[in-house]
């Protein structure tokens, strides 16, 4: 029996003006996350801290500099093809201005509106657990 494969994987909440930071992946190898929408971030690779690989990923991948704040919640899902245990920090950016390298799309979007868009699954339940965050 193959073990199923995990990764580690960090998200920003990234709160600007009342707004926080959506985008929307395109194309990807799985169809079950092609084109839904996610909180930016990445993998953590070895040897790096959580909060290392966020900063990281959103460098390598928007040009955005981040302050990164606490985790807000972890979640573990398993999609069919690998499981992945998903850490969500709250993050502050000076700006609202990046480079799109990585996304189809982006919004920013008030808490209440966050459950209008259709989320990757692991996100999805992130955005349950805090819908209309002050």
């Amino acid at each position: 029996m193959t073990q199923r494969r995990h990764h580690h994987v960090v998200a920003a909440v990234i709160e600007v003006d009342g707004r926080v930071l959506c985008m929307q992946r395109g194309v990807t190898r799985y169809s079950y996350t092609s084109h839904l929408w996610e909180f930016p971030g990445g993998k953590v690779e070895l040897g790096e801290t959580p909060q290392q690989a966020l900063h990281r990923e959103l460098m390598e991948e928007m040009e955005l500099d981040v302050e990164v704040h606490e985790l807000l919640a972890t979640v573990t899902h398993d999609y069919p093809d690998f499981t992945i245990t998903l850490e969500a920090y709250r993050c502050t950016a000076a700006t609202r201005e990046f480079v799109m390298r990585e996304h189809a799309a982006s919004r920013w979007l008030a808490w209440d509106e966050l459950d209008s868009l259709p989320w990757c699954a692991a996100d999805e339940r992130l955005v349950a657990l805090f819908p209309h965050r002050p």
